[in-house]
């Protein structure tokens, strides 16, 4: 079989690998995010410890390896307590779950400082003049910081996102079948490193398109600026 044959056989569970890739990736950024906004105001918040138990938060997921929150979550928390053991009756499933709330949980953390750093480049002015004109906290937030902000979060989060992933690549370690575990079996059955190749192709591809995805986000936003 020559090598372009090779690849067209590889590619299927390629592109399947791909598919948990791309999932894990969406989800795990997304659910980060959305807890980020609540995380980032919380820290700025005056109430010292809303705001130091927030900080702590972003200090711990920031300073420890994904790896290792990943091998905690994973391994660690059901041995502490059975409360922590999932048991959907599919491992693939459990595995799934388990790599989705470490890799949110640590996306949230540094989603959280890039919201932050966004909004307090804001200029304070702006917030004076929507309290003065009678709008509360809330809506100072929602009409006037955050559609200015957006633009200015963008480009931080897409490259957020890329570094995501390619750390999901670190799932294999669980034994969840991404593109990295898919190209590890076909290489230990196969005895040819030239799975790499294609495997390593996906990659830049699916990084292209929402590296391009990304671009038209913040281009589409830049009325804002």
């Amino acid at each position: 079989m020559d090598s372009l044959q090779k690849i067209i056989v590889w590619l299927p569970p390629l592109l399947n690998g791909a598919r948990i890739t791309i999932s894990l990736t969406i989800l795990a950024v997304s659910a980060g995010l959305a807890l980020s906004f609540f995380i980032a105001l919380g820290k700025m918040a005056k109430n010292p410890v809303l705001s130091r138990i927030c900080g702590a938060y972003v200090f711990f997921f920031r300073g420890t390896p994904l790896l290792m929150q990943l091998y905690f979550i994973y391994y660690a928390l059901p041995m502490i307590s059975r409360a922590f053991l999932l048991n959907t009756g599919s491992a693939e499933a459990d595995r799934f779950i388990y790599a989705f709330i470490a890799f949110s949980l640590n996306s949230a953390a540094y989603c959280a400082e890039i919201i932050r750093a966004a909004i307090q480049s804001i200029d304070k002015g702006q917030s004076e003049a929507a309290r003065a004109l009678g709008l509360s906290y809330a809506q100072t937030m929602r009409f006037v910081i955050i559609p200015q902000s957006i633009r200015r979060i963008i480009p931080p989060v897409g490259n957020e996102f890329i570094m995501m992933l390619k750390d999901v690549s670190l799932v294999s370690i669980i034994a969840l079948v991404d593109i990295t575990k898919t190209t590890r079996n076909i290489e230990g059955s196969t005895r040819s490193a030239l799975v790499y190749i294609p495997a390593m192709a996906l990659y830049l591809a699916i990084t292209a398109v929402f590296t391009l995805i990304f671009h038209r986000l913040e281009k589409n936003h830049s009325v804002y600026e």
